[in-house]
């Protein structure tokens, strides 16, 4: 039991802890009417998308066809008010940045956005069906799709970011972020929602695969664990402050295959279609098409491969 000391010492801390925050301001408070979405609503949301696009895969309850459409109507009406609900306070939010200055709520209308996701996502879901085809075919362990996309988590933390992007070219603040990092800590894998990724997408192993915000992948695109995808350099403006917006990272044209460990950079950077990157290759520079790109003992070298 605390003596009369502690007590009084404890209530000191509080107090001065409750000034500090009073005082301090950002970026430990944010304040304002709108509270800001709930990760644990967010989180909920994108299991039960998970639900809705792999029906009969989760979920404890066995599903039947005869049921499947009523099912899936009432899940997906659910999840439309969750959803609606997060992005109002998302738009709403008042967001801001050191110095006190302030980003405006987005003007946005949540049950219109929310109508325009839904209307994209059969476009969406297809997209998804390719990847976890192409994790299949890629993977000569893999026994069947269901060990796909119950195990893997290449197909988890693609599936995540396919939504969150979904949400990013709506416009939608906070919340894809909230998406793709909370399958960055389920996987190890992180990729931003604003990256552009083309069809039949795989992510072997994944661990500690990182894909930024201005990174371009084609179709039929293979990553294996460890491949950075990143910027060079943050370009400064004239006050020294990061400038926002512009392409920082590479561009991956269709059927390249990165392997382990890889460290891809730049916003110039284009790796032509169909070259390999080999394993813990720096590479900074363009490769031209059908390239094999591999280190040699002394120095970085690379080499056309016919057609």
């Amino acid at each position: 039991m605390a003596s009369a000391s502690q007590k009084e010492r404890l209530m000191h801390a509080i107090e001065t802890i409750t000034r500090n925050v009073e005082v301090r301001g950002e970026p430990l408070f944010h304040g304002g009417e709108q509270p800001l979405p709930q990760k644990r609503e967010v989180i909920a949301i994108v299991r039960g998308l998970q639900e809705v696009i792999y029906p009969g895969y989760f979920g404890d309850q066995a599903l039947y066809r005869e049921y499947l459409h009523a099912h899936l109507s009432d899940q997906l009406y659910a999840l439309s008010k969750k959803l609606e609900a997060e992005i109002r306070k998302a738009v709403s939010a008042v967001c801001r940045r050191p110095g006190g200055e302030v980003v405006a709520p987005v003007a946005q209308d949540p049950a219109e956005v929310v109508v325009r996701f839904f209307e994209r996502l059969p476009e969406v879901m297809e997209l998804i069906a390719g990847d976890v085809v192409a994790a299949y075919e890629g993977d000569p362990a893999a026994t069947c799709l269901e060990e796909v996309v119950l195990a893997y988590p290449g197909v988890k933390a693609v599936f995540t970011y396919r939504l969150a992007h979904l949400l990013h070219e709506l416009g939608v603040p906070l919340i894809p972020r909230i998406m793709t990092e909370f399958a960055h800590n389920e996987t190890g894998i992180d990729i931003h929602p604003g990256a552009k990724i083309g069809r039949e997408f795989f992510i072997d192993h994944g661990t500690g695969v990182v894909i930024g915000e201005t990174a371009v992948i084609g179709d039929r695109v293979k990553l294996y664990q460890g491949v950075t995808l990143g910027a060079l350099s943050f370009p400064r403006d004239e006050r020294g402050k990061l400038m926002r917006g512009t392409k920082r990272h590479p561009t991956l044209e269709d059927d390249v295959v990165v392997y382990a460990g890889a460290t891809i950079l730049g916003g110039d950077t284009v790796v032509g279609r169909g070259s390999v990157i080999g394993g813990n290759v720096w590479l900074t520079t363009s490769v031209p098409p059908y390239s094999k790109v591999t280190l040699s003992r002394d120095q970085l070298a690379y080499e056309i491969t016919p057609r």
